[in-house]
């Protein structure tokens, strides 16, 4: 596979691709298959439909690994929290934790109760063609126990903040538990047939560098270091979003960093270049512009050149609303400008 060789910093004939929410609703398919689930959590649960939305980008657009279609989410649920999703809202716990007692009085080996996630992911890779890879993930603890604190997205995190500050004992019980659940539930996909694993920790940013270090990384680093000893031929890849004046202090033991497009590449690949694959970082709202989606792969190849250690991505994930055409010829770009 040309996407876990790149992940190994194995030499490979292209740079390969994949694109963070490759599935979803800039695909008049997936629009298609969406209308034929009551919701959208019955959607992540139907082994065939999640199926067959994960394998779309592999047919629509030939990258070069699939990601798993779910949600981070879906585990905090699982663990005893209520979970909507809201139309022109999004994910809502309808209970949220307050304190130490509810803490206490979540679910432990939640990820146990997920097993159609794993079905999916066997499903999906039995009917993924052999040269493409598939891309397991989960939630870091730090993003999920901020949706488990506040209820919901957030601009200001001052709930979360104001018990990380006030009560950090219930804040560490909570990111220690989820940590435990993640590394059972990332193993379970391993075990299922995920060729890589991911963790998405999308509001690392909220905090300064030494809360991060304390109550985010702390916790990565631990739950890499544990799959890394159950999975070590498995590709590790971390995404902490929002922390480019962080990247000196971010070592761990995993094989991919992926930049979000606020991290400028040319700083990553000073700082981590040398220790881990870098991936990453076209802004997706450059896909609105045939010019500047060109003009975007072009610098970021400048950058990285053709040799092995990158793996082009965007730098968050695909806006709704973006053309498909462009998003095939991202694909057809890279692998021309990039072909060894």
């Amino acid at each position: 596979m040309v996407f876990i060789d790149a992940c190994f910093r194995q030499e490979t004939p292209y740079t390969p691709i994949w694109m963070m929410r490759q599935a979803g609703r800039y695909l008049s398919e997936y629009q298609a298959v969406r209308k034929r689930a009551k919701n959208f959590l019955d959607l992540c649960a139907d082994v065939k439909l999640a199926t067959e939305v994960t394998l779309q980008p592999i047919e629509i657009l030939d990258v070069d690994a699939a990601i798993l279609f779910s949600d981070i989410l879906l585990l905090p649920h699982k663990m005893g929290l209520p979970l909507e999703f809201l139309p022109s809202f999004g994910p809502k716990f309808t209970q949220t934790i307050q304190n130490l007692e509810d803490m206490k009085a979540l679910k432990r080996g939640a990820y146990k109760d997920l097993g159609f996630v794993y079905e999916i992911v066997s499903s999906v890779r039995a009917k993924l063609d052999k040269s493409k890879a598939l891309i397991g993930f989960s939630g870091a603890p730090w993003t999920l126990a901020t949706y488990m604190l506040e209820g919901q997205g957030s601009k200001t995190y001052s709930r979360s903040k104001k018990i990380l500050y006030t009560e950090p004992a219930t804040v560490h019980a909570l990111l220690e538990a989820l940590s435990d659940e993640i590394i059972g539930y990332l193993d379970m996909q391993a075990q299922a047939g995920a060729n890589a694993l991911m963790l998405f920790d999308s509001w690392a940013g909220a905090l300064e560098l030494e809360a991060y270090l304390e109550f985010g990384w702390s916790y990565i680093d631990k739950i890499t270091k544990a799959l890394k000893l159950k999975h070590p031929k498995i590709p590790l890849i971390v995404f902490p979003k929002g922390v480019g004046a962080y990247l000196g202090h971010l070592k761990g033991d995993f094989e991919v960093f992926g930049c979000g497009w606020g991290v400028p590449l040319k700083l990553a690949k000073e700082i981590l270049g040398g220790h881990y694959v870098l991936q990453g970082n076209l802004e997706p709202a450059r896909l609105y512009s045939q010019e500047a989606m060109v003009e975007g792969v072009e610098h970021i190849f400048g950058l990285m050149g053709k040799k092995a250690g990158f793996i082009f991505n965007l730098g968050h994930g695909m806006l709704p609303d973006l053309p498909r055409a462009n998003a095939i010829e991202l694909v057809r770009l890279v692998r021309t400008q990039s072909k060894r």
